[in-house]
């Protein structure tokens, strides 16, 4: 087994997914999801960003080989630096509204 496929296992698992379950969301036949969990099948790109997606983790984490907690970790920073980066993002826009709004009140006191 490979360590993409030990990682799908562990993904799948920790989701508390049966092998139905995930080959369900994935579109694929059980035994064909069952193929790739054990290594049997290799994964072309598209179907290891289709896994990713689907366990929220990015294709690099599928292929971490796990002997090297610090490439995990470098891993898990770098999609925790992607996320704050979006939700700093959400925050501004949500700012920007708040000062807009702000604005029209004040607009609309001054002019009614």
């Amino acid at each position: 087994m490979s360590d993409v496929s030990k990682n799908i296992k562990t993904l799948r698992k920790k989701n508390g997914w049966s092998q139905r379950q995930a080959a369900e969301q994935l579109n694929i036949s059980v035994p064909a999801f069952s193929k790739i969990e054990t290594g049997i099948t290799d994964l072309n790109i598209s179907r290891l960003n289709q896994i990713a997606r689907l366990f929220k983790v990015s294709p690099m984490q599928l292929m971490a080989v796990d002997e090297d907690p610090q490439v995990l970790h470098a891993l898990n920073v770098g999609q925790l630096k992607k996320q704050i980066a979006k939700k700093e993002a959400e925050v501004i826009q949500l700012q920007d509204e708040i000062i807009a709004l702000f604005e029209r009140i004040r607009t609309r006191k001054k002019g009614g």
